[in-house]
C-alpha cells in the first residue's frame, strides 16, 4: 500500500517574535493541499530509500533525508519507495511531509510532546502530521485545527532555491523594514536573498492582474483560483505551474490509497 504526503501552502505567515536562543516564533495559517507525494514502506533491519518521479532528482537518498530521521524516531526501520511528485526547494514541505508520512506509517503519535519531537527535526512536520487547515505558533509544534474551507490554488515554482536560514537571518536584519504589509513577513527578505524572485512575481501581476503570494520563504509563489492556463507562458520560461486546491485533515492523513 502507498501512503500520500500531502504538500503544504503556508497562507499566511507572521514573526511574532525572536526566542533567546535565535529561533523565530511564528503565527501562521497553513492548509494542506492535494498535490502529493507517494510512499512505500517495507519492514526491514535497516533503513534505504529509492526515489522515482519528476522532482527525485537532487533528493538526499542517506541518513541525512528526513525520512530517514524520522523512521529513527519512530523507532522503525524500512526500505522506502518515495514517487517525488512534490517539487523540492520551493517551500512547499515536500521533506517535511515525507517525513510526518514515516512517522504516521510508524505509528508515532500527535500529542503536544510527539508534535514537539517531531518539530525538532524539521519546523513544518508538525502541521503536515496533523493537516487540513491550521494555525501554527511556536516555532511550527504548535498546531491548532481550523474548519476546513475548499479553495482551488495555483502553484507558479520559478527555478530559484531560496535557503531558508538565509531568509530569517535577512529578516533579522532589516527589521522594522520586513514588515511590508503584505500576508507574509517573509517577502521582503527573500527578496533580499533571491532577488529574481520579484521578476516572477511582477510577470505574474503582468499576466492575471493578481499580485502573488510568496509561500513560506520561497520559492514558490501562488494565487488563489484556477489561471494556471493563463500562465503557460511562464513554463517556457522555466517555471512549474501547478493547478491543485485544498484538502481536509482526514484526506491530507488518510492510511494510502
Amino acid at each position: 500500500m502507498s501512503w500520500r504526503a500531502h504538500a503544504k501552502l503556508t497562507l499566511s505567515l507572521h514573526i511574532a517574535g525572536v526566542r533567546p536562543d535565535g529561533y523565530h516564533l511564528i503565527d501562521a495559517e497553513m492548509v494542506s493541499l492535494e498535490l502529493h507525494d507517494l510512499l512505500t514502506f517495507d519492514d526491514r533491519s535497516a533503513t534505504t530509500l529509492h526515489a522515482t518521479g519528476p522532482f527525485a532528482t537532487g533528493m538526499p537518498l542517506d541518513g541525512t533525508n528526513l525520512v530517514a530521521r524520522a523512521l529513527d524516531l519512530a523507532g522503525h526501520h524500512a526500505d522506502v519507495s518515495i514517487d517525488k511528485r512534490i517539487p523540492h526547494g520551493g517551500g512547499l514541505g515536500g521533506g517535511s511531509t515525507d517525513a510526518a508520512t514515516a512517522l504516521r506509517w510508524g505509528g508515532f503519535g500527535t500529542s503536544p510532546n510527539g508534535l514537539a519531537r517531531a518539530g525538532a527535526l524539521g519546523a513544518d512536520i508538525p502541521f503536515c502530521l496533523i493537516g487540513g487547515r491550521a494555525r501554527v505558533t511556536g516555532i511550527g509544534e504548535i498546531v491548532d485545527p481550523l474548519p476546513h474551507q475548499p479553495r482551488s490554488i495555483t502553484l507558479i515554482i520559478p527555478p530559484l532555491q531560496v535557503s531558508t536560514p538565509a531568509v530569517y537571518r535577512a529578516w533579522d536584519e532589516l527589521g522594522a523594514k520586513a514588515r511590508t504589509g503584505v500576508r507574509n513577513d517573509l517577502e521582503a527578505a527573500a527578496l533580499v536573498v533571491q532577488p529574481q524572485l520579484a521578476r516572477w512575481r511582477d510577470e505574474v501581476l503582468r499576466q492575471i492582474g493578481i499580485a502573488p503570494t510568496l509561500a513560506g520563504s520561497g520559492a514558490t509563489w501562488f494565487v488563489e483560483g484556477e489561471v494556471a492556463s493563463d500562465l503557460t507562458g511562464l513554463s517556457a520560461r522555466g517555471a512549474t505551474i501547478l493547478q491543485t486546491h485544498t484538502v481536509d485533515a482526514e484526506r491530507a492523513t488518510g492510511p494510502g490509497v
